[in-house]
């Protein structure tokens, strides 16, 4: 199975004890439950435990607080940290914006790009290949600093040869292809991704 294939199942969930899990933001574990191996976040205050295949969660040294959620596969929301607001995804254009057309005729050959309007201005986001990540940290490496997008919200990746890949990185509010919610799928060309309040375009050339 090549990586992006196993990364792909793991985003789908896999059972407890196959190391880090991306999209299931209900995941709860209690003190004294073996969930497996990774590490997890402690409910209450944001602490961290990373836990071997066979051990069993304790209480929180910091807090004493004993619900844990699995961490993301890169960060964790620290405690401070602003909240992120529900936010309804708006029902996806009829048409491919004119402006994305201009975009296009402008990328050099074998390029991609995100690019949005926002505050009526037109943004271009230059994507490279391997694992990209979107939320409003700013460890992002595409940041969408809007309290409607999660501190990790999406992942996309880029392997050479193949479509681009995005995937649910635990997010409140979710991702949006073409209009519909999903876990993970592919972006071609003019595809539509809706993070948060951002209407994000695929232009490729």
């Amino acid at each position: 199975m090549s990586e992006l294939s196993n990364r792909a199942s793991i985003a789908r969930g896999q059972e407890e004890g196959d190391g880090p899990v991306i999209g299931t933001a209900t995941e709860v574990h209690q003190t004294g439950a073996a969930p497996g191996l990774g590490t997890f976040t402690c409910a209450t205050c944001g602490s961290q435990l990373s836990l071997h295949s066979v051990d069993r969660l304790p209480e929180c040294p910091r807090c004493g607080g004993s619900r844990f959620q699995r961490a993301s596969l890169f960060e964790h929301d620290g405690p401070g940290s602003a909240n992120t607001v529900e936010f309804e995804a708006p029902a996806r254009r009829a048409h491919e914006p004119e402006w994305l057309g201009e975009i296009r005729d402008d990328l050099p050959a074998g390029t991609r790009c995100l690019a949005t309007m926002s505050d009526g201005k037109v943004e271009v986001f230059p994507l490279e290949l391997g694992w990209i990540r979107i939320g409003r940290s700013a460890t992002a490496d595409l940041r969408l600093d809007d309290p409607s997008v999660s501190r990790r919200h999406a992942l996309i990746v880029w392997e050479d040869g193949e479509p681009l890949r995005v995937l649910d990185d635990r997010s409140l509010n979710g991702i949006f292809i073409n209009g519909s919610l999903t876990e993970w799928g592919t972006l071609m060309d003019g595809d539509e991704l809706v993070i948060g309040r951002y209407r994000l375009y695929l232009v490729q050339a």
